[in-house]
């Protein structure tokens, strides 16, 4: 299962960018396309331009006429005239509640109006949510069904009838998953009730394009995919790296178009992801062994593991082996340097990358350090975050895809001194920036390390030798920086 903490809209059809959070807008689904079309107010009714409404879906001309407009969408055609609430489809009479109108040769029609004459072009049944501005066209919805395991700690199964991907965010006893792509229907009601003291009720909502679904409870949450996304689990959260501070919320979010945020270094801890012990379980040691003691908690990410093979480094190689057995060396070499470090997997297991930064984020670590292995090249490549475009802040949080920013200087300094330290041991290195996941999910300074072969080849990605040689570089130079990372409370 994946952990799910940041998701990003994928467009699956064309014609519009969506709105923002405060403009009006309807959604539509239908077999062939899922789009959003901006909502207009004219005269205090709602707008939508009929060109753009039905050009997703078939082919349109249009031709203007003084007052009149003429439409062609496949072999129908239409004609409407300018301040009239009749208009003429497939040679019949169509009155509309509110008059026809016609901008600069754009021709608008009122929402109110639609389920009424959209079935006349498209041939097939319109279902309109006109208060939720959500339009589905033959027999798209997607169906809901909650099942509840009241084991403890108790389990939510949320079953689809399809795939889906929602934006999931957190806050003080609430999931909550806003669907503004996927055409989920109601589960039958509104609100539903669960004989379970955690997890008390879900509620389901429509509201400007978008169904969204809360889910109340008296612990913090966290949701899983599975079934190829068409079961999101819902789970409590399994142990925290800082047991004796309260959990506060984690809020996380899906991108550019409508960005949430997560909290910056200064924030305790919240949650930290179920779905793989060792991470739980490395995190927790050290943090209640060092519970007296300030330490600066580094935490070293072997990358990929499980099914997630990497790169084929040879035939018989892949870099989820170079990466783990380095990550152990890198870990000693730390640990002997004063640090408390914690290993994101210990074994051959599968974490995803928002987990990954999840389990970062919530040991409030002091660093977060990746290792990758490559076959070309020599040396080592250390990278730092090349953050997206995500719109400004909200007071003292990032958006998820960027909430390594407030750490990037210090994360530059980290990335400089360990070029400079394995140059000095004549360990070929150079340093640049990367759309590398995840670093620009965590907010702690974050780097990550990519050790290509030396003199020997590939042969030396696998010898204890070299890779301790760039283990000591690495732990030499963070640990000349000490004080510049955060420490663990």
């Amino acid at each position: 299962m994946a952990i799910l903490l940041a998701l990003v809209t994928h467009l699956s059809a064309p014609p519009s960018a969506l709105p923002s959070a405060d403009e009006k807008h309807i959604s539509v689904y239908s077999p062939v396309a899922i789009y959003t079309l901006p909502v207009l107010d004219r005269a205090g009714r709602d707008y939508v331009g009929l060109l753009e409404l039905l050009e997703p879906l078939g082919r349109v001309r249009t031709q203007s006429e003084g007052r009149r407009w003429r439409l062609r969408y496949n072999a129908v055609d239409a004609e409407f005239v300018a301040g009239s609430t009749r208009a003429r489809i497939r040679g019949r009479d169509f009155d509309f509640i509110a008059p026809f109108l016609l901008e600069n040769s754009r021709g608008l029609v009122p929402l109110s109006s639609l389920s009424g004459f959209l079935p006349r072009f498209l041939g097939s049944p319109v279902n309109f949510h006109e208060s939720a501005r959500r339009l589905f066209v033959g027999d798209v919805g997607i169906q809901i069904s909650f099942q509840l395991d009241a084991s403890n700690p108790p389990r939510l199964a949320l079953n689809f009838s399809a795939p889906v991907n929602p934006t999931i965010s957190t806050e003080p006893g609430k999931l909550r998953m806003v669907f503004k792509r996927d055409p989920v229907v109601s589960p039958g009601s509104q609100s539903i009730s669960f004989d379970n003291q955690i997890i008390t009720h879900a509620s389901y909502s429509e509201n400007n394009g978008d169904a969204e679904i809360d889910l109340a409870a008296n612990e913090p949450l966290l949701a899983s995919f599975s079934n190829n996304r068409r079961t999101i689990m819902i789970s409590t959260v399994m142990g925290s790296a800082v047991p004796q501070t309260p959990v506060t919320p984690n809020v996380v979010g899906t991108g550019p178009q409508n960005p949430t945020q997560t909290p910056p270094p200064s924030a305790p801890g919240a949650n930290i992801p179920s779905g793989n012990a060792n991470i739980n379980a490395d995190l927790n040691a050290n943090a209640n062994a060092n519970i007296n003691v300030h330490r600066v908690l580094a935490v070293v990410d072997p990358a990929h593991g499980g099914e997630e093979r990497g790169a084929a480094l040879t035939d018989k190689l892949a870099e989820k082996d170079v990466t783990l057995g380095f990550a152990r060396l890198l870990r000693h070499e730390l640990e002997i340097r004063g640090f408390a470090v914690a290993l994101l997997r210990d074994a051959d297991t599968t974490s995803t990358l928002d987990q990954r930064a999840a389990a970062a984020n919530v040991a409030r670590a002091g660093i977060y350090i990746s290792l990758h292995a490559v076959a070309q090249g020599s040396g080592a490549r250390v990278y730092t975050a090349l953050l997206p475009v995500e719109g400004t802040s909200k007071g003292i949080f990032h958006a998820w895809n960027a909430a390594q920013a407030p750490s990037l200087p210090v994360s530059r300094i980290v990335s400089a001194a360990i070029v400079a330290e394995m140059q000095q041991r004549e360990f070929p290195a150079q340093g640049s920036s990367a759309s590398l996941r995840p670093l620009n999910n965590v907010f702690m300074p974050a780097v990550a390390v990519e050790l290509a072969p030396g003199a020997n080849g590939v042969a030396d990605l696998t010898s204890a030798n070299y890779q301790q040689r760039a283990a000591s570089a690495i732990a030499n130079a963070i640990a000349s920086i000490r004080d510049r990372l955060g420490v663990q409370q």
